[in-house]
Parts: C-alpha cells; structure tokens; sequence
C-alpha cells in the first residue's frame, strides 16, 4: 500500500545539524556576553607605593585613595580631573600631570574601582557612579573652574559624568573619543551582533546632546584602536562651543608624542576660555 504522507526520516540529519549549529551560536553569543568585559577593561593592580613618587601623592588621602594629585609650582589656575583609559593604571599617566602642572593647573589622575590599588570590579555603572563622587569631591575641595579630561574609555566616563555634573564644570577634553562604544566594537567585530551584546553602553553622544560648556575633541589621525571618524562624529553632535584637533600621524597610544609645549599652551586656553 503506497503511503499517503512522506517518510520524515531524511530530513532528521539535516534537523539536528541544525540544532546543533543553533545551539553552537547561542553559547558562542553567551560567551561573548560573559567575557566582554574581559575584551573592554584591562586594569593593572598595583599597591598605592609603588603610584606614588615626585610630584605624585594620593589623593585625597592614602586611606581613602581616589588617584594621584599634583600641584603647580606657582599660582593655581584652575583644577583638572584625569580619567585615563580602558588599561593599565593612574599613575601610568603621569604625562598629564607633566603637561598640565607647567600651565598651572592642578592635576588629579583619578583612579577606577578595580585598577591599581582600589577594590572593585570595573563596570560602566561601578566607574560611572564613582568617577561622579570624585568630581563631586574634587568641586568641593578646590571649586572652580573645574577642567574633565578623558582619554579613549575615560572620555565615555567624562560624557556621562558630565551630563549629571553640568553646573560644576568649566570645560571639557576628550582625548581619542568615540561617539557611541557600539560603532567601536562593530568596527572590530563586524561579525557580531554587537548592538545587542553589549551589556556597557559609553554611549558618549547621548550623554553630550545638550551639553553646552567649551569641549575640546583630540582625534588621532591613523587611531587604530578607535578611528578619528568616531571622535567626528561625537563632534558633530555637540551643540555647545567646540573644537577639534587632528594630532598628524598619530596613533591610539602614541598621540602624546606628537604633541609639544605650544600644543598644550593652546589646550589650555581654549578649556579655560582665554582664547574665546
């Protein structure tokens, strides 16, 4: 007797397969999930000794350490808050202070939970809501006018802390920005999802929409880590004063070199309003 409904047999290699494929995709999504934060934070642990040296001294005391301070030789301009990026530790920054102190600033390299000698675990929320207390510590301290300078991760924790700490702060530097983490990581894996992995968003455009004190963006003209057209774009969003400088030649982690003392002098002055 013939059968009136085909035999389903064949089709089950191809099925499990299937399933099997399925299945190998959703563990490799859950492990890029899990382990994302592995691939966006690379903290150094160091004891606070070994941070401090010259100039360097915790702050605001070694009890209750939130970075590094340095203090001008002569008379204090104003007061910028460091806040490096997505690897090593505070006191690998120690070129800012160099730069900035000569111009009468004083300079705090703040610290994340999680790198160099402070506990924790490093998160967008965990370095956001702590990099707003330090501000919030630094404005009390020294008032204004108070400078925020961030450096590639730093400069998403600078746009967010921002948009909460407006009316404390003079001016702004972003140092190899991005506009939104997202656009980075799609450039680097444009395999994945990314859009819907990403569980820290730095969505640094967002956060900067109607931000209207001076930011100052500083975009490395061959960034291989974050390409200057990121950092263009978050510019082209601000509405408030601007400005943009392309370092020729530059890379993510070489920008300081192709940088010099009137370079640093013109910073200065356009975050401190001297040249507007």
């Amino acid at each position: 007797m013939d059968r009136l409904v085909a035999d389903p047999a064949p089709a089950a290699p191809l099925a499990r397969v299937m399933l099997r494929l399925t299945i190998a995709f959703i563990l490799m999504l859950a492990g890029v999930t899990m382990f994302q934060d592995q691939s966006l934070y690379y903290p150094d642990k160091a004891p606070l000794e070994a941070l401090v040296s010259g100039p360097l001294r915790a702050w605001p005391t070694p009890d209750d350490f939130r970075g590094l301070v340095a203090e001008p030789a002569g008379p204090v301009r104003g007061t910028a808050v460091v806040f490096h990026g997505n690897a090593g530790h505070a006191g690998h920054r120690g070129y800012y202070a160099a730069a900035l102190t000569r111009l009468g600033l004083r300079v705090i390299l703040a610290e994340y939970p999680g790198y160099g000698p402070r506990d924790g675990e490093p998160g967008e929320r965990a370095l956001v809501d702590d990099a707003d207390a330090t501000v919030a510590l630094a404005h009390r301290l020294y008032g204004a006018p108070l400078l925020l300078v961030g450096e590639s991760l730093g400069a998403g924790v600078v746009a967010a802390v921002a948009e909460r700490q407006r009316d404390r702060l003079a001016s702004l530097l972003l140092v190899t920005p991005w506009d939104r983490l997202e656009n980075v990581a799609t450039f680097h894996f444009p395999w994945l999802p990314v859009r819907w992995l990403l569980h820290d968003r730095y969505d640094s455009a967002a956060h900067l929409t109607s931000f209207d004190r001076p930011v100052l963006v500083v975009v490395a003209e061959r960034d291989s880590i974050v390409p200057a057209r990121f950092g263009a774009a978050l510019y082209e969003g601000l509405t408030g004063p601007k400005r943009r400088i392309v370092v020729p030649a530059a890379d993510h982690n070489d920008w300081v070199e192709h940088v010099d003392d009137r370079w640093w002098n013109a910073v200065v002055a356009f975050l401190l309003g001297e040249d507007r």
